[in-house]
């Protein structure tokens, strides 16, 4: 991966509707991300009737609802995901999606899908990591509620089935919608990558961009990040995700930061070289000085521009006998 890859997570912020999906894949082309993703999966494979939500999604949604009846109402049925897979060959943007069951993971193989995103919640379920290990496509997998050991186990599983450890990228990441500042531990994501040798990058669910710009410039070569059209609609994850300028100034700021980071070589560039001469110094005249007197710290003094002799001579040129003479303020040269 020569550069950040960047997905923009649209996951089901649709709320259900396609024509809300189709105005998020023009706002994820438009940000410049590399992907749009949603998620596919069916509730009555995913949780059982009774299932409690988050505490986040009863705050968003009501407690009445159950899991269940929400996430009914957010699924994707395969004609969905193939008109939205074709309005994103309109848009030039890579189409993507999570799958949460095996149904799903099999209706993405056959949708032709470039790549499998594990979930955080299903890195400890061994039948689901097994099957996507054994699909024999990149993998990203987000790790959030998980430890160093579970993240291990789960790679294992995932290289045991067949999975390519340098087509394995893990995203750090921490499951609490909005992410508390204090609860992000960035550095995690230097330990997934220094105690298992991985391609590494971050899932973000803080509020802002900061974040993941911060990851990329420790070395994150993926960055997903939930969006929205407006934060203010109805559903478990608008609160929590970047509305439409905002996705368009994470991606800016990490296309600068790609930038910035360069090949890790200190020397001049070329944008500076101009400047060397006018802000660097020389060594000068403090003083008349008369051809055969001695040069002293009494009338050498140093100052722009940086044209004449280097201050890093003055030793050599102490005691030394002046050639010539030379008025105050002249550039000294011997």
């Amino acid at each position: 991966m020569s550069k950040t890859i960047i997905i923009a997570e649209a996951g089901v912020n649709h709320n259900g509707s396609i024509e809300v999906a189709k105005k998020l894949i023009d706002v994820a082309t438009q940000s410049g991300a590399d992907f749009v993703k949603f998620q596919t999966f069916k509730a009555e494979t995913l949780v059982t009737q009774s299932a409690e939500k988050a505490e986040y999604q009863k705050r968003l949604t009501g407690a009445d609802e159950t899991q269940f009846e929400m996430i009914k109402n957010l699924e994707l049925d395969r004609a969905a995901h193939e008109e939205l897979i074709d309005y994103c060959k309109t848009k030039a943007i890579k189409f993507l999606s999570t799958a949460f069951d095996h149904d799903s993971i099999e209706l993405l193989a056959k949708l032709d899908i470039p790549l499998y995103k594990i979930p955080s919640g299903e890195i400890t379920n061994l039948p689901y990591l097994r099957h996507i290990g054994g699909m024999d496509m990149p993998i990203i997998m987000s790790t959030g509620m998980s430890t160093l050991d579970e993240v291990r186990d789960a790679l294992n599983i995932l290289l045991e089935a067949g999975a390519k450890k340098d087509k394995i990228t893990i995203l750090h990441c921490n499951t609490e919608y909005p992410t508390p500042m204090e609860d992000v531990n960035l550095k995690a994501m230097i330990t997934i990558r220094d105690e298992l040798g991985v391609n590494i990058g971050y899932s973000d669910h803080t509020l802002g961009i900061e974040i993941p710009v911060a990851a990329v410039a420790m070395g994150a070569k993926v960055i997903e990040k939930h969006f929205t059209l407006d934060r203010t609609m109805p559903g478990p994850d608008h609160a929590a995700s970047l509305e439409p300028e905002e996705l368009k100034a994470m991606v800016a700021a990490i296309r600068n930061i790609e930038k910035a980071m360069g090949d890790g070589v200190k020397k001049t560039s070329k944008s500076e070289d101009k400047n060397i001469h006018i802000v660097r110094k020389s060594i000068v005249a403090k003083k008349s000085i008369k051809k055969g007197e001695l040069f002293s710290e009494e009338n050498l003094t140093i100052k722009r521009p940086g044209t004449g002799i280097s201050p890093m001579e003055w030793d050599n040129l102490i005691n030394k006998k002046s050639k010539k003479d030379f008025d105050i303020d002249v550039l000294i040269k011997v």
